[in-house]
């Protein structure tokens, strides 16, 4: 309840902000959000196959990305022997902006969403190394040494004393990748191709049809919300603090 009380209270300062805002600059190129919401449901119908396009995209993403990027993370966080091979590509690829590898994934890929998809993979696959690998350098050693005195082998110690102390550290991962994959895909679809949201807002901006772009702008922002929720409810019912 208190959640929900949040989020109303959250959506009613931004609206505030908008209406205001869009009041002082006072041009077309800032609607307020009245008339977004009238044009985010009169174009429901051309809006919604564009926000599916993208979630799918966002989604495959992101669930690839974090398959390639976890395991690879906890494993250089448990063997010093794998952390000495990965940590110096992480160091040299991490900070390089993912998103420069666009034009070579189009060219291999073509300029539809598989490219995108792939480039997501890639950014995902590098946040979650890092936050992995850092969050098994944080399991106590306590916890692993008490279940190897128990008899407990490599597969028993991982799988009751690392997945459980890690799984908190996943999902904030998730969070914060999420905020990359909306980006990238965004600069992606806006750049090349004529499907998802990121084509659908630029496109309505090319047009001049402002209320339209941030329609669009609304979409983009409520399928984050809702991957963050998404996340949220996994880390309650999933991940104990």
């Amino acid at each position: 309840m208190n959640r929900a009380l949040g989020y109303v209270w959250g959506t009613l300062f931004v609206l505030a902000a908008w209406w205001l805002l869009a009041v002082c600059v006072g041009s077309p190129a800032l609607p307020g959000p009245v008339q977004t919401v009238h044009e985010l449901g009169a174009n429901a119908g051309a809006l919604l196959p564009q926000t599916a396009i993208s979630l799918e995209r966002l989604l495959a993403g992101l669930a690839f990305g974090a398959l390639i990027g976890a395991p690879i993370g906890l494993l250089a966080g448990m063997k010093p022997l794998v952390d000495r091979f990965v940590s110096p590509v992480l160091y040299i690829l991490f900070p390089v902006p993912k998103i420069v590898f666009l034009p070579v994934l189009f060219v291999f890929f073509g300029l539809g969403g598989q490219a995108k998809v792939i480039l997501i993979v890639i950014a995902v696959a590098f946040q979650m190394m890092v936050t992995m690998r850092d969050a098994a350098r944080e399991v106590p050693v306590g916890q692993i040494e008490a279940m190897r005195s128990l008899g407990g082998n490599g597969w028993l110690v991982f799988l009751h004393v690392v997945v459980p102390s890690t799984l908190p550290y996943l999902f904030s991962g998730l969070r914060v990748s999420t905020g990359t994959a909306v980006a990238i895909l965004f600069i992606g679809e806006s750049m090349a191709g004529s499907t998802g949201l990121g084509y659908y807002i630029m496109h309505s901006w090319s047009m001049l049809e402002y209320a339209r772009m941030f329609s669009g702008i609304v979409a983009l922002a409520i399928v984050g919300v809702v991957l963050y929720e998404v996340f949220d409810l996994a880390e309650r019912k999933l991940a104990a603090r």
